[in-house]
């Protein structure tokens, strides 16, 4: 299976797309602009002895570098906390300084300054509450 939408991750896609569809914890989600593919996100529930933490983790989340800063990957992330009421953690490695920017920017934004952040063996981690959403 090569869909070739995400060539980044073209060696591995057949593998990690099979695991990410046959596990009932995980959320896998195309992320789209004007109705094209302009990433993707993979939101996870954690393992029953750590949902007293969090109920929900972004595992992965990946944005085309031609869709980036234009405010895509941020509003894009405010829907799928929106979607996935409860407590979140988002992990970036540290030495990683866009992600970690990206996402102390997007975190900060969408909880008014209302998280905790720690750091961890070398990754950033924010902690937070997701808004309820009427629907």
């Amino acid at each position: 299976m090569n869909t070739g939408m995400f060539p980044v991750y073209e060696e591995r896609e057949p593998e990690l797309m099979a695991r990410w569809f046959a596990d009932d914890s995980s959320h896998p989600l195309i992320i789209l602009n004007d109705e094209q593919p302009a990433g993707f996100a993979l939101v996870s529930r954690p393992p029953r002895h750590q949902r007293q933490e969090f109920d929900f983790c972004m595992s992965e989340f990946f944005i085309v570098p031609a869709s980036r800063r234009r405010g895509i990957g941020r509003s894009a992330a405010h829907l799928i906390f929106n979607r996935f009421s409860g407590t979140w953690l988002v992990t970036e490695f540290l030495h990683n300084k866009a992600a970690v920017a990206f996402w102390r920017a997007t975190v900060a934004d969408y909880t008014s300054g209302q998280y905790r952040e720690t750091l961890v063996h070398g990754e950033v981690r924010q902690l937070f509450r997701s808004r309820s959403v009427q629907r």
